[in-house]
């Protein structure tokens, strides 16, 4: 089973590339919601971050992990393949 993936992001944000990349490069799909001067779809977001208003937050299975910093954090503790294969950590 595949994990379903979110993503929140602006188009030119380098830590939004970067964590898309990791995500591409694992042969991820993933889907993205560009939020470029939305303000309505960043309170959204906001509000299932926990608040949080910088990008890109990312959501596996609904659970927020946070940012690009966090999610390769996970990758480097060899957690983040059990997270996109469906399973919890």
């Amino acid at each position: 089973m595949t994990a379903k993936v979110e993503i929140y992001t602006w188009t030119t944000c380098p830590f939004c590339i970067r964590a898309k990349n990791l995500l591409l490069n694992k042969g991820i799909d993933f889907l993205e919601y560009n939020i470029d001067g939305d303000e309505v779809a960043r309170n959204k977001m906001a509000q299932r971050a926990n608040g949080k208003r910088s990008v890109p937050q990312i959501f596996i299975n609904d659970d927020h992990i946070g940012g690009c910093d966090d999610m390769y954090a996970l990758e480097r503790q060899s957690k983040l393949d059990a997270l996109l294969t469906g399973n919890k950590v």
